[in-house]
């Protein structure tokens, strides 16, 4: 019989999808009230992997990963998603996002973001919010699973979350 064992406390991160500076700017003043100060974040890239956001938010969309300096109980993460969602609807404009924020958390063996849709490969955590598993760390570095969102596949994205790992282990955080 396997021993109960609390879950340490995870890197929160969050992926921030915009259509504009000003947007970029609310979203992260508000994801800094909600989970603390951004201890680092990518440079922004051209979000153009899917047009699933296009309709409703426009053309030219940039992302960009953050990742917050105070750790989290990964059972926060409900409560989170669920505030991130609030920020999303605040920061709408005529019934239309301009900001898109996932979040998630990086611990040692992976990297998990947090959504409101159930698929196959999705466990229910509470509250009508799933965990994805999108990395999950193996001979070195992060790898894919077959539904692996593709933005976090490129170079500058596995850099990031790489370092984050690292810097979350140096910690002694797990």
């Amino acid at each position: 019989m396997g021993q109960v064992k609390i879950a340490p406390k995870v890197q929160l991160i969050c992926a921030v999808c915009c259509r504009d500076e000003e947007s970029s700017v609310q979203a992260c003043e508000q994801l800094t009230q909600l989970c603390g100060p951004i201890a680092s974040r990518t440079e922004p890239f051209a979000f153009i992997h899917t047009r699933y956001y296009q309709k409703e938010m426009g053309d030219r969309l940039q992302k960009f990963f953050c990742a917050f300096s105070r750790s989290v109980d990964p059972m926060q993460i409900v409560g989170i998603k669920l505030a991130t969602n609030r920020i999303e609807e605040e920061l709408a404009w005529e019934g239309r996002r301009r900001v898109n924020l996932d979040p998630g958390y990086i611990e040692a063996a992976k990297l998990v973001l947090a959504t409101t849709k159930n698929f196959g490969h999705r466990i229910y955590l509470g509250q009508g919010i799933y965990g994805d598993v999108q990395l999950f760390w193996r001979e070195g570095r992060f790898q894919s699973n077959p539904w692996t969102y593709p933005d976090y596949l490129e170079a500058k994205s596995l850099e990031f979350f790489s370092a984050l790992r690292q810097d979350y282990l140096k910690e002694g955080k797990h």
